[in-house]
């Protein structure tokens, strides 16, 4: 059960993340992001809560609160070193299938792959808040935020920030922040309650795309979302989300439901044909190039949950399709 403080630290968290959707749908989003990172003193409060609840709620696997196997940080770990560091590496089996994609595509062709040296993963936190990934050594970590809580972390509004040709991120020591990127430079990039803080779906699809761009070819962006409904209840929205980056060029590779999130690993495929062949095979109806969250259907409050879904939607025998297909997306199972 959550403590008081916890109900405290989560209750600053949700309102402000309904104060930015609010002022979003009355107001030019731009400007009311452009607003959100000059407030100094929210945004401390903001990073001093999320810090606390990260260290002190959610990732204390080893003590209290979490179990090992529902924790987002060790989550993220094993995935990165399985797909690029497993007895045989997770990235080679998705040549093939991307292989088999573009010969369907078109049977002339071929492709000479070269190997993918990684002796430490790079890879980029995105609102990282505390470096989590820091502690492993395996690991060359880049941690921004817009409101960073520890030394380690850099200053940076991704939304904001430029990407260039340029072989490392251009940073400056007054603040301690990055001002420019260089084009496909990371291994990972991770997006860990990320999408949730930006109050629209352009704002979401905008990280999205540049996430894309700064990923190597093969590279892969790992996306936690909260979720603490039951397996299968968000699915639909999950799906669209497999629609919309695979417009992009990504491919969902991986799906995995842990006790109060839902996990995704999308790799960057050579070729953005992959991605894009995924979505014409399996566009429905309701699809659409578009990053809702839970949270842009409610127009009332109707709980405590953050991650609560329409009001008054029952479940249909749609639905129950819906459940059997993100059973066929566990993890790293293709449907």
């Amino acid at each position: 059960m959550a403590t008081k403080e916890q109900l405290e630290l989560s209750s600053l968290i949700k309102s402000v993340h309904q104060r930015l959707r609010d002022s979003a749908k009355t107001s030019d989003p731009e400007a009311v992001w452009k607003e959100h990172v000059r407030d100094e003193e929210l945004l401390k409060n903001y990073a001093d809560a999320m810090h606390k609840l990260a260290t002190c709620y959610w990732d204390r696997t080893m003590e209290v609160s979490c179990k090992r196997s529902n924790s987002r940080i060790e989550w993220v770990v094993a995935s990165c070193r399985s797909y690029f560091h497993g007895a045989t590496p997770l990235l080679y089996l998705f040549r093939d299938k991307d292989d088999k994609v573009m010969q369907a595509i078109d049977a002339h062709h071929g492709h000479d792959y070269r190997p993918y040296p990684v002796e430490r993963i790079k890879l980029l936190d995105v609102g990282s808040c505390y470096d989590p990934f820091a502690a492993f050594p395996d690991f060359d970590v880049t941690a921004i935020d817009i409101a960073p809580a520890q030394s380690s972390v850099w200053y940076c509004d991704f939304l904001e920030v430029e990407i260039q040709s340029i072989t490392e991120p251009l940073v400056s020591d007054e603040p301690h922040s990055i001002e420019i990127f260089p084009c496909e430079h990371y291994d990972a990039i991770v997006f860990s309650l990320l999408l949730e803080y930006l109050p629209t779906p352009d704002q979401r699809m905008r990280c999205c795309k540049k996430a894309y761009d700064l990923l190597k070819p093969e590279g892969i962006l790992l996306i936690i979302t909260p979720d603490s409904r039951h397996q299968g209840a968000n699915a639909k929205l999950m799906k669209n989300w497999r629609y919309t980056l695979g417009l992009i060029g990504f491919t969902r590779i991986k799906i995995e439901k842990l006790e109060h999130v839902t996990c995704m690993v999308f790799r960057k495929s050579i070729f953005a044909e992959v991605g894009k062949r995924w979505c014409e095979i399996h566009h429905e109806a309701y699809m659409q190039p578009i990053l809702n969250i839970p949270q842009d259907f409610n127009e009332t409050k109707c709980d405590d949950n953050e991650d609560t879904e329409m009001i008054g939607v029952v479940r249909t025998e749609e639905d129950d399709a819906d459940i059997r297909e993100a059973f066929s997306g566990l993890p790293f199972v293709n449907s």
